[in-house]
């Protein structure tokens, strides 16, 4: 961190973000990077995704084609877009160019279009993508092939670590949902969950190397807060990574390890 009180990304933030250091001001403690914002920028968020729907540009329902550090994905409706809502495309970022070994093993935690996985797979080894969502899982094999990355990617249908067994990975790559809320749909479990946060914490340890790590981004829309906390309940410390702050949201990567 700059000055020791400042977080920067490891890759250059897109032309919607800013990022700054600002080495005058009191480091932000990790709950606070994730703490709701004030209510007048969550109405904006409001204002700005109404106004999404009503041009026509919610693209969540249909066929789109997007490019993500220089990979094309297909994705499909139902499938969480890696671009639209800006996580997915932000954690990618800390991995390329980042701290991935040649020799390392990647699981991707809820694939959605496969993005991780098709980022990861690059620099790694071996890419596992896990999804609950059979379109997603559907999607990331696509999107595997159109990459011309399915030698090193293998992609199954489950909940969290369930599909894993008890493999072990260097490193786990995860952008969780963050409302705590019942899904209502597979489309939705990208979003909601009412247990994911102490699911993905109690089963961590269990499928890392020794020297793993994982890495999770996590909003100010949600409760990112109690992710935190979970993950100290059971024995890991996280630090923030990178973090990029928009007009309605800030989001912060965490590496988190033991």
């Amino acid at each position: 961190m700059a000055g020791g009180n400042a977080v920067q990304t490891l890759a250059g933030a897109g032309t919607e973000a800013v990022v700054t250091a600002v080495p005058t001001q009191p480091p932000l403690s990790d709950e606070l990077r994730v703490a709701p914002l004030p209510w007048v920028r969550r109405l904006l968020g409001r204002a700005s995704r109404l106004g999404h729907r009503l041009t026509g540009r919610d693209r969540y329902d249909d066929f789109q084609i997007e490019t993500v550090r220089g990979a094309r994905f297909i994705v499909m409706p139902s499938v969480f877009n890696p671009r639209t809502p800006r996580t997915g495309a932000f954690l990618v970022s800390q991995i390329d160019p980042g701290p991935v070994q040649s020799h390392w093993e990647i699981l991707d935690l809820g694939t959605g279009s496969g993005v991780g996985a098709v980022i990861g797979a690059r620099h790694a080894r071996r890419v596992l993508a896990v999804d609950i969502n059979p379109a997603a899982v559907r999607c990331a094999r696509i999107n595997a092939l159109l990459n011309r990355l399915e030698h090193r990617i293998e992609v199954r249908q489950g909940d969290l670590f369930e599909s894993a067994g008890n493999e072990r990975f260097d490193l786990v790559l995860f952008n969780p949902p963050f409302l705590r809320a019942q899904p209502l749909s597979d489309r939705d479990r990208a979003w909601s969950s009412v247990d994911v946060a102490e699911r993905f914490a109690a089963g961590l340890g269990d499928h890392l190397h020794a020297n793993g790590m994982a890495l999770i981004v996590l909003s100010t829309f949600g409760n990112g807060v109690l992710f935190l906390r979970e993950l100290r309940r059971q024995g890991f410390a996280h630090s923030a990574l990178a973090e990029r702050r928009f007009v309605n949201e800030r989001l912060t990567v965490f590496k988190v390890s033991r």
